[in-house]
């Protein structure tokens, strides 16, 4: 049985260390920090592809609170409502899909990796390209810049093939404030074991954040997180 838990104290750290890994992205494409205020992450200017202009931080985030930090006339503006309390369809905004956060207590056994080799941090510039062109299904896009390599709060996590290629990975990035570990980007084949192991090397004793929704929301339940509250993103219409 799927277990699921109204938004709470996890749903508001998982918000938290989104809107970080989100402005951590911003900073690396050259386009300079977001403002976090008390209700919400916002950017000024457009961010980079597939990351929100916006993330609401606490559930009673008000309209103005995401809307008036951001820049609406640009195309592709979106807005993540990290508690799904908004309605911004009278502001020239529809939903583009809503999601669950997921939390795994750090005291939770690790799945058992079955023979594969550990993931390991990604070093190089030229691993990350690498780790971006299996990410993307052979069609990289530059959204990874090696900067982040250097960021100590994130890690870009790689399982390979016994060839060595990259077959699977994720991008988990630090919290402090709570402590937490977040992952977001991940894939690969039944991908949790190998990330989750990686993850207890990395920081030990750290409960594990994200969303997830569909299939991939049942893959995280299966592998001992609980949801814990929805979120949806929204996306302008102009």
């Amino acid at each position: 049985m799927s277990r699921v838990t109204t938004s709470g104290p996890w749903a508001r750290a998982a918000a938290r260390n989104n809107a970080e890994w989100c402005d951590t992205m911003c900073r690396a494409h050259g386009r300079g920090a977001g403002a976090f205020g008390d209700r919400a992450w916002t950017h000024p200017r457009r961010t980079p592809p597939y990351y929100p202009d916006a993330v609401t931080l606490v559930p009673d985030a008000a309209t103005h609170d995401v809307l008036d930090g951001i820049d609406r006339r640009a195309p592709g503006c979106s807005v993540k409502d990290g508690f799904a309390t908004l309605d911004l369809t009278g502001h020239g905004f529809e939903p583009l899909f809503d999601a669950q956060w997921i939390h795994r207590p750090a005291a939770a056994p690790v799945p058992p990796l079955a023979g594969a080799a550990p993931w390991e941090p990604v070093r190089t510039a030229a691993e990350l390209a690498a780790w971006e062109t299996a990410w993307s299904d052979g069609h990289p896009m530059g959204l990874f810049p090696p900067v982040l390599l250097a960021d100590p709060a994130t890690t870009v996590l790689a399982g390979r093939a016994p060839d060595g290629r990259i077959v699977a990975g994720a991008v988990v990035s630090h919290s402090t404030a709570p402590d937490v570990t977040g992952v977001s980007n991940l894939f690969g084949t039944d991908p949790w074991p190998g990330c989750l192991a990686a993850i207890t090397r990395l920081r030990p004793g750290t409960p594990v954040v994200g969303y997830e929704h569909g299939d991939d929301l049942t893959a995280a339940l299966r592998h001992g997180f609980a949801a814990t509250g929805p979120l949806r993103v929204w996306v302008s219409t102009g």
